[in-house]
């Protein structure tokens, strides 16, 4: 297939003065540090949109030569719900009594969790993220580049854009997660990489008291 070119156009870049700067970046550690992973949503409802607007921020994150290389499934039919949570349960049963090391389930008691997952019938919207090895323009078969690692981009801002936006999430990640493909009619070549749970805490949610790494524990300046 021949390349086809690109129109340039001018970087729309707004420059800001280094106290902006280093206010704006004060402002997103502190507010990016209060995104907490949490179990217990409300099923109230969310306004379509701020969904819709966190997709297309999620959709300006790099990929490989800007293929965007994913498919985000969007699901609020309470029917879908359920067929996704059985699946799901019946995976996560597998995991805890079967697959799971022990040292896993050990790193896992102090969050309380176990293989029932009733929030994905209560929280308003399930968002599936699949990654797209190649796709399939008018019949011939077009490579992506970097699939998993674009889609990951990807999934990071949708969380900190529903996050910014006022909404909590969860990032559901039983393994496999084919059955996803299946209940959501993806082509099999989709890879199911996350199942993002979407909306308001649940009114008395508690979350673990847990820090985050300082800074010299995960990063290096040379």
């Amino acid at each position: 297939m021949a390349n086809t070119e690109f129109l340039f156009t001018k970087l729309n870049f707004i420059e800001k003065s280094p106290k902006e700067m280093l206010a704006t970046s004060e402002d997103l550690k502190t507010n990016l540090n209060k995104r907490r992973t949490i179990r217990t949503f409300s099923p109230r409802k969310v306004d379509k949109k701020i969904i819709e607007n966190c997709l297309l921020a999620a959709s300006s994150a790099p990929s490989g030569a800007n293929k965007q290389p994913y498919n985000f499934v969007v699901v609020s039919d309470p029917k879908v719900k359920e067929k996704i949570k059985v699946a799901a349960e019946k995976e996560e049963e597998s995991f805890y009594s079967k697959r799971a090391s022990k040292d896993w389930l050990e790193d896992l008691k102090p969050f309380k969790t176990n293989s029932k997952k009733p929030y994905l019938t209560v929280a308003p919207y399930l968002i599936a993220i699949f990654a797209k090895p190649f796709d399939i323009v008018d019949g011939e078969k077009q490579k992506n580049y970097y699939p998993i690692e674009s889609t990951g981009l990807a999934a990071g801002t949708l969380i900190s854009s529903l996050h910014l936006s006022g909404l909590a999430t969860l990032t559901h990640t039983p393994s496999p997660l084919n059955f996803l493909n299946e209940i959501l009619n993806q082509p099999k070549q989709y890879k199911a990489m996350i199942l993002l749970v979407v909306g308001y805490p649940e009114e008395h949610t508690e979350v673990p008291e847990q820090g985050r790494k300082p800074l010299d524990q995960f990063s290096e300046f040379i």
